[in-house]
Formats: structure tokens, sequence, C-alpha cells
């Protein structure tokens, strides 16, 4: 199982002087408890089935030729375009490449159910290697208390200087 969740809660309706109106659907992706959204056109989603049957049987996508302008038409087609997400999702032990680039989802390197369960022995060499670099490393524990001859303000300062270079390392 994948720590992906999605879901399409809303969509709109654009207009363009160049082409003719058009829907936009917002996805919201959460991963690993960060959330962030994607805006998707159905022609999007149409192109990425296609790239996908190529590879594997994705589930059934909504209809391409539909009434955009009716509202109960395109929330059919919300629904329809959020199952077809979720589906691929659950049935596919390795996410393929082409779907998370579409989501805007950093590459993560996929296991396999059974390697999923923590077992060295099943593990794969692939699996195991580090896919980052360490950004910032401590000479010492920044959570316990200063030395002596640290004073508070060089704590203060110092604290102010990691959360301004390095907003996304502080603790929660």
């Amino acid at each position: 199982m994948h720590n992906v969740r999605i879901f399409i809660p809303s969509f709109r309706s654009e207009d363009n002087p160049i082409e003719k109106g058009y829907t936009v659907f917002k996805i919201d992706v959460l991963m690993n408890g960060r959330q962030h959204t994607v805006k998707k056109r159905y022609s999007e989603f149409h192109h990425l089935h296609k790239i996908l049957k190529k590879s594997m049987t994705p589930p059934e996508i909504p209809s391409k030729h539909v009434r955009n302008w009716i509202p109960k038409v395109l929330e059919q087609r919300r629904h329809g375009l959020e199952l077809y997400l979720q589906t691929i999702i659950m049935e596919n032990e390795v996410l393929p490449k082409i779907f998370l680039d579409f989501l805007n989802i950093r590459h993560f390197p996929s296991l396999t159910k059974t390697e999923s369960c923590g077992s060295f022995e099943t593990e794969s060499e692939e699996a195991s290697k580090l896919t980052h670099q360490p950004a910032m490393l401590y000479h010492r524990d920044p959570y316990m208390l200063p030395s002596s001859h640290d004073t508070f303000s060089n704590v203060v300062i110092e604290g102010v200087i990691h959360g301004i270079f390095f907003p996304d390392l502080q603790p929660r």
C-alpha cells in the first residue's frame, strides 16, 4: 500500500479568448503527511491514460465527450477522475513514473508488499540505498541544553539562523 492519497474536491470552468472554455480539476495529493495541489484539464488525464495503456491495464476513464457546461455531468466526471486516480494507486504495487510526474510527486523507491513489512532478509539492495544526502549535520545534539561556555544569546542566534536557512528542517 502506498502512502499516497488523492482527492479531487472541486473543478472550475476557465474561459480563454484564444480557445473555447475548458474545465480545470483541482487534485489534492496527500503523501507522508504533506499535501499539495495540482490542477489538470481533462485532456491531461486523457494523455496520461494513453501513456499508461502502453505499459499496464489502467482502469476505465470517464468519457471524453461530454457537455462541459452541465454541472451534474461535470460532477460525475470529477468523481470518475478521482476514482480513476485512486484505483491506479490501489491496484499497482509500483506506481509508474509518468503517474508520479502527473501528480508532481518526487520519485520515491517503491517496495513490494512483502518488502514493506520490514524484514531485512527480503529487502532488496536497491530499496536499502539512500535516496538523499544529508542537508545539515550537528556537532552536538541540538535538543540538549547548551554547554557551559554557550550563552543563551548564542543559542537563540543559532536557532534563528537555522530557522532562516533551513526552515523545512525544523521539528514539528
